[in-house]
């Protein structure tokens, strides 16, 4: 018997490399995928799982309460895997509303759905309902900043500063308190800033890469020296899957890779592969288009994520590091 187990915001970045990943790995799970399809989600990342039979994809908003609940009921969802979220933190300067309806009460409308079809009352799992979970996807920008050293450990307290990072951080306390109030089967993720192969064109990464290509100027916040720690896109797709199977519930683990670099140093790698894979006709240096822009409203200084306890609980390790990663990346881009 299949177990269906229900994704959201597959379309996505992480998630359109999570889902291909996941129905690969586990035959043994039906995938329904629902994607609300805003700017962010794109249903060409997921051309690998239409030949897929244990792929469904359906359009919907996570802030419709009603679609949600009739999900679980027509499909039994034995499952939650919630990507689904408002995600950059400029637009959430501009716009915070649709931050809140989608990270908060878009929460609170799975955790609640959840709760209505694999329990009977607080602390009493439905019968044959034992092992359903709900994992969920945050971000380490919940921790607030860093100063020059030291890291967020999943016991570092919450200190959100911008209308997204304060968005997720309420999700998180939603998940948290499930968990505690009803006894749900709920575990979080915190991770830090992933790139790879998908990733919307508004994010650092991409964003550069488009612009070199087109031998534009590659902006750059204040002097570049906003410090994060990337993590390669697969390798958070493999440790979600590993804690969505062995995680203790009620447990929040941190996933980051370790390659904490300043946004000087990330742009000046891309020019440089650029450089080596696509050197520009007029023999210039793609360096050469770098500027300087006035620094963000609020812009953390820096984020570092300790993975200590995923690694040693669960034996997770990135098979990534940002010097692989980047140059995959940039391949990708380029085809």
């Amino acid at each position: 018997m299949h177990k269906t187990i229900l994704v959201t915001g597959g379309a996505g970045f992480i998630g359109s490399n999570f889902v291909p990943y996941f129905c690969e790995k586990h035959p043994e799970y039906k995938v329904i995928n629902l994607d609300k399809l805003t700017y962010a989600g794109n249903l060409d990342n997921l051309r690998e799982c239409e030949s897929m039979e244990n792929y469904t994809f359906v359009q919907g908003d996570i802030c419709d309460a009603e679609l949600i609940e009739k999900l679980f009921a027509e499909n039994d969802i034995r499952g939650v895997i919630h990507f689904a979220a408002e995600s950059h933190v400029d637009n959430s300067i501009k716009g915070p509303r649709a931050f809140i309806n989608t990270n908060i009460v878009g929460t609170f409308n799975l955790l609640d759905a959840a709760r209505k079809h694999w329990m009977d009352a607080p602390g009493k799992v439905k019968a044959g309902y034992e092992d359903c979970r709900f994992h969920h996807i945050s971000t380490d920008e919940v921790y607030g900043a860093l100063g020059e050293t030291g890291m967020f450990r999943e016991d570092t307290p919450y200190a959100p500063n911008s209308p997204y990072s304060a968005s997720k951080a309420s999700s998180d306390f939603l998940v948290r308190a499930y968990h505690h109030t009803f006894g749900m089967n709920v575990t979080t993720s915190n991770c830090s800033n992933n790139y790879g192969p998908k990733q919307h064109n508004e994010k650092l990464i991409p964003h550069i890469i488009s612009k070199a290509l087109s031998l534009q100027p590659l902006p750059i916040y204040g002097k570049g020296e906003n410090v994060r720690d990337w993590l390669y896109v697969l390798d958070h797709c493999k440790a979600i899957d590993l804690i969505f199977h062995t995680g203790r519930s009620g447990e929040t683990y941190n996933i980051g890779g370790r390659n904490e670099r300043n946004n000087i140093t990330i742009v000046k790698t891309i020019c440089a592969i650029l450089d080596e894979k696509q050197p520009r006709a007029d023999g210039k240096k793609y360096e050469d288009l770098i500027t300087f822009v006035a620094d963000r409203a609020g812009h953390d200084f820096r984020y570092a994520i300790d993975a200590t306890k995923l690694e040693n609980e669960l034996g997770w390790k990135a098979d990534e590091t940002f010097d692989t990663g980047i140059v995959k990346t940039v391949e990708w881009y380029l085809k």
